[in-house]
């Protein structure tokens, strides 16, 4: 919509009739009473009748060529200006409103959108000018402080949690604006005529302070045990074992052993940590998943091999597009390959297969035919250091975080993982893809139906 430009009010003159007759009919009273003092000062002071009628004379000239007061008349024109400098806001506010680096909507008095910068234009692209602002802002708490602002005129400041897509935390403030009254004074008070909706995410800032104290806490709880085993060890080489060199040996291949896991915890709860921070930004990169699972295949041939397991892989020819990070896809593959090696190694084999996801998209299917998992297990295995055999876990080197890096990468990619397994009968653990309808565009191969 065009830039109202903000308008003063005007007044509009009306001169009434301009002809010469028009103006004696204004001016008749006068002009009778002139004529009848003339005519008394003609009959009591015996002046000439002459002078009488050049004195009218004179007068009706005068009046004829005066010109008139005008009149004020409000105009009609001035008042819509006026109301729709309070409906739309002017240029100044919107270019004032496009500077802030965060979302901000003006709304008016009713609740209605009537501008949203540039940089809410892009986090809500839904919201149109024109639109109730609770059409876009469906924050329960965020809409209650609005009406609490356009009815006591007081600015407020809150905070929200969301939970769809992912977890967000967000900070809104809400001030009221009154524009200044037909003479130039500052209004206050309740109705104001536009309220300023700004929004800050504080997403990564609460991540952030989530990540130093899940890292405290879960370092603290699993860092325990090897460090308790190394000292140990340690008081004995200094002391009774300080001579037997068969003991000591023994020894520091376990404090060996348990180094390296207390280097593989910190490693994978930093990497988790890394993972959680970036969690509600999806990826904007097409990486070729048919190769990355080659890859990942590649890297863990040897261990196959040293557990005496065979990988198939059945996929379609060709590049399969998916949008992600190549990495964070990496770390997928690796972390549920790895499992089905370790956890599956009796089967003596493991099928990994990338096929059309349904209802749509690709889905990337890791298959083991070990002991399996018992009901109870599969909704939280998940979970950080959630281990169905916590002897078995420890003796594979897992760190029970795989399958939680797993899932939140899987949420910043806004995929699915499915578990599917039975006692006796193996796991299936299965990755859905969202269809990119972009990739087609880019002619990437794309499942048919």
């Amino acid at each position: 919509m065009a830039d109202n430009t903000e308008a003063t009010d005007s007044l509009s003159s009306t001169a009434g009739p301009t002809s010469p007759l028009g103006r004696l009919r204004d001016l008749r009273w006068v002009l009778l009473v002139a004529l009848a003092a003339g005519a008394l000062a003609a009959l009591t002071y015996d002046v000439p009748p002459a002078a009488v009628a050049g004195a009218l004379v004179l007068l009706v000239g005068v009046a004829l060529i005066t010109p008139r007061r005008a009149t004020p008349v409000p105009s009609i024109a001035a008042d819509e200006q006026r109301n729709q400098r309070r409906m739309w806001p002017g240029t100044g506010m919107k270019v004032t409103v496009d500077a802030l680096p965060m979302p901000c909507f003006l709304v008016d008095g009713r609740g209605i959108t009537r501008y949203v910068n540039a940089v809410a234009r892009t986090r809500y692209a839904a919201v149109r000018p024109g639109d109730p602002v609770s059409f876009s802002l469906r924050a329960p708490s965020l809409l209650e402080a609005f009406d609490r602002v356009r009815t006591h005129g007081t600015a407020e400041r809150i905070e929200w949690a969301e939970k769809v897509p992912t977890e967000s935390w967000f900070e809104a403030s809400i001030a009221p604006i009154h524009l200044p009254a037909a003479n130039g004074s500052a209004k206050s008070g309740a109705n104001p005529d536009f309220i300023l909706v700004a929004i800050r995410d504080l997403t990564e800032q609460r991540r952030l302070e989530r990540m130093r104290t899940d890292f405290v806490a879960n370092a603290s709880h699993e860092l325990r045990t090897p460090l308790a085993s190394l000292t140990g060890f340690i008081e004995t080489l200094q002391g009774p074992a300080r001579d037997d060199a068969v003991a000591r040996e023994r020894f520091l291949a376990i404090m060996l052993d348990q180094a390296n896991r207390m280097r593989r915890l910190i490693d994978d709860i930093l990497s988790l940590s890394r993972i959680e921070l970036r969690a509600h930004v999806r990826p904007d990169t097409y990486v070729d998943l048919a190769e990355i699972v080659r890859h990942t295949i590649d890297a863990l041939s040897p261990l196959a091999r040293d557990m005496d397991l065979d990988i198939a892989l059945e996929a379609p020819a060709g590049e399969i597009l998916v949008q992600g990070d190549r990495d964070e896809l990496i770390q997928v593959a690796e972390n549920l390959i790895e499992n089905a090696l370790k956890y599956g190694s009796t089967g003596k084999r493991i099928e990994v297969a990338i096929e059309p996801g349904r209802p749509s998209g690709w889905c990337l299917a890791v298959r083991d035919y070990g002991e399996g998992i018992a009901p109870e297990h599969l909704p939280r295995l998940t979970e950080r250091f959630y281990r169905v055999d916590v002897a078995s876990s420890r003796s594979m080197k897992g760190t029970g975080l795989g399958l939680a890096i797993v899932k939140h990468i899987l949420t910043r990619h806004r995929a699915r993982l499915d578990i599917d397994s039975k006692p006796g009968e193996g796991a299936r653990f299965a990755v859905t893809f969202p269809d990119q309808g972009a990739a087609a565009d880019r002619g990437a191969g794309r499942p048919a139906g």
